[in-house]
């Protein structure tokens, strides 16, 4: 049972991460080096919570005790006394690397340090520890306080014990784990990307527009979003450097190659939600 939860990176996934261990009973520190991106990733946090006590979902005092449990943190030193930590930094191997260094240097050698990463190799993560066996992937998807799915991703020198306490802890704050092996996008990911890709195709070609391709795939296909819906709560962005990620890591692989519409919007700054426009207009950007 961990009782101390440790997230570095206060973006949205990170955000997203505390506000469902919060409401699970766990304690959060929330670190982000940035005091602006803290505070508003608290903002968000907060935001959401109201919508779920306005929706009937919550009470107002279970949005108190959940938001009480979510303590900012400036400093990584902070964190050390969490029994699990996960990131949600940029994905960026280097950088991921870097802060795995410093995580097992601030921290005890029985914490486990997780990466949400949605494509990295977790191997080459663990790769500059000591200690690798307490290296996991621990991949959430987007909106993290809601989606139940999480993957477990299995390092190649991560040991069952960090495995077992992973499933453990991601019971521990109502989430479904399922074990994936380290490949590049592991599984779901692998799957979303003919999802996206083929409906990008399909607007390149002047096949259909965004709003119909959308609409056939929620009204044929049953999905409770389309692909460009999907890709502007997700983030442009974050979609295009993961199947980036991942065409690169499978040798050009065809299937996975990414799209000049992806580029260009992610060059425009039109990235979907969080930025105000993507492939439709959001008036608020929560």
């Amino acid at each position: 049972m961990v009782k101390h939860f440790g997230i570095v990176g206060a973006g949205t996934m990170g955000s997203g991460i505390a506000q469902a261990a919060a409401l699970s009973g766990v304690d959060v520190l929330l670190y982000d080096v940035n005091d602006t991106i803290l505070r508003q990733a608290l903002e968000r946090i907060k935001y959401d919570f109201r919508k779920g006590v306005n929706r009937g979902k919550l009470t107002q005092e279970q949005m108190t005790e959940a938001f009480g449990r979510i303590h900012p943190r400036t400093k990584l030193h902070d964190l050390k006394q969490c029994e699990f930590i996960v990131e949600a930094v940029i994905e960026d191997l280097t950088v991921k690397k870097d802060l795995f260094r410093h995580l097992e240097a601030d921290t005890k050698p029985t914490t486990i340090l997780a990466t949400n990463t949605s494509s990295l190799s977790v191997t080459a993560m663990a790769s500059v520890l000591r200690v690798p066996e307490r290296a996991v992937g621990l991949h959430f998807f987007n909106p993290a306080h809601i989606m139940k799915l999480v993957e477990v991703v299995r390092g190649e020198r991560t040991s069952q014990e960090t495995v077992d306490h992973t499933i453990e802890l991601a019971k521990q704050i109502d989430k479904t784990p399922v074990v994936a092996k380290d490949t590049p996008g592991f599984i779901v990911n692998r799957v979303a990307r003919p999802f996206y890709g083929e409906a990008l195709r399909l607007l390149g070609e002047n096949v259909a527009t965004v709003e119909q391709i959308d609409r056939i795939v929620k009204e044929g296909g049953g999905f409770a979003m389309g692909p460009f819906e999907l890709m502007d709560l997700i983030g442009i962005d974050i979609n295009f450097a993961v199947t980036q990620s991942m065409y690169e890591q499978y040798f050009g692989e065809p299937r996975y190659r990414p799209h000049l519409i992806q580029k260009r919007m992610v060059d425009a700054g039109h990235i979907g939600r969080k930025s105000g426009q993507g492939f439709y207009k959001y008036e608020d950007k929560k």
